[in-house]
């Protein structure tokens, strides 16, 4: 009896190790959350769409201040750093970031940076006007602002995360889906509102809207294109006077980051409204991709009633 009772003892003693060293073993897992995807975007836009697909999977970093102007940005010391310790840099492209982001990927140093060009596959709109050219270079960069440019630099995106992180590809991918639908639906319920409307033309101070003109077959003027720096001519604001008249034009478009003056005076002379527009380069009123293109488009088709 008493060699059974001991025999029961010694086996119930090693049950208790065996069950706490699965414990100890399974509990550091347990605890330790995990790691983000340490991305790094270079402005605003790139963040929204990279947001969309990432969600909490992610940790995302802007290189561009909100409120600067892309094309004349300069990186710090601690924009390379960002980008030392990142897993993927995300840019726009199309000359957007040409200023600054090679120099900046060569100072980082960072032999397992993936570099994403989110307008990969996009074909492209040519720039017209020479100081276009020379501060964007051959082609419109404005790509985030169409719909259809979005879901293929969302397409981008969304293989770069899986790529660098296949454990969490598949809730990358069901991000990625969800956000195109939201794409698709949004566009096909403008479609048809554009496609309602016989007027077609619209005025922005910036000439920002190229894609987005060409996804819904309207027609972009911009007081930047004739007027370029500095303030107009009485000569080229008859020109955009006489067109915005012709062209039945209520609403001039003012975007952030350019100077309202000239589209003001520009939409006194012809008795439209000066309306604000996201051009999406920063973060404004605290909305997201779908939400600023949901106004942007909205107000485009009241303008054109």
């Amino acid at each position: 009896m008493k060699k059974i009772c001991l025999y029961f003892l010694l086996l119930c003693f090693a049950f208790s190790l065996t069950a706490c060293g699965k414990a100890d073993n399974a509990s550091p897992a347990a605890k330790q959350p995990q790691d983000k995807l340490n991305v790094v975007v270079s402005f605003n836009a790139m963040k929204e769409i990279a947001e969309a697909i990432g969600k909490d999977k992610v940790d995302i970093k802007t290189i561009i201040p909100d409120g600067t102007e892309p094309h004349d940005f300069e990186p710090k010391a601690d924009d390379i750093k960002k980008l030392s310790a990142a897993k993927i840099f995300i840019i726009n492209g199309l000359g957007m970031e040409k200023t600054w982001a090679d120099k900046a990927i060569q100072a980082a140093a960072n032999k397992d940076l993936a570099v994403i060009t989110a307008s990969k596959g996009i074909t492209p709109i040519g720039n017209t006007d020479q100081d276009a050219i020379e501060t964007e270079g051959q082609d419109d960069p404005h790509i985030w602002l169409s719909l259809k440019c979005a879901q293929q630099s969302a397409k981008n995106i969304n293989d770069a995360f899986a790529a660098a992180d296949p454990a969490n590809k598949d809730y990358y991918d069901k991000n990625y889906l969800e956000f195109c639908q939201q794409l698709t639906e949004l566009y096909n319920e403008y479609d048809k509102k554009f496609t309602s409307v016989s007027k077609k033309d619209f005025v922005t101070g910036h000439a920002a809207f190229a894609y987005l003109a060409r996804d819904f077959s309207l027609q972009q003027n911009s007081v930047e294109d004739v007027f370029a720096a500095g303030e107009p001519s009485g000569k080229k604001l008859k020109e955009l006077t006489d067109y915005c008249k012709e062209h039945q034009i209520k609403t001039i478009f003012v975007e952030d980051m350019v100077s309202p003056k000239v589209s003001e005076t520009l939409a006194n002379e012809v008795g439209a409204k000066a309306e604000k527009i996201y051009t999406l380069e920063s973060k404004e009123d605290n909305k997201d991709y779908l939400q600023s293109m949901h106004d942007n488009l909205e107000k485009l088709y009241l303008s054109l009633q």
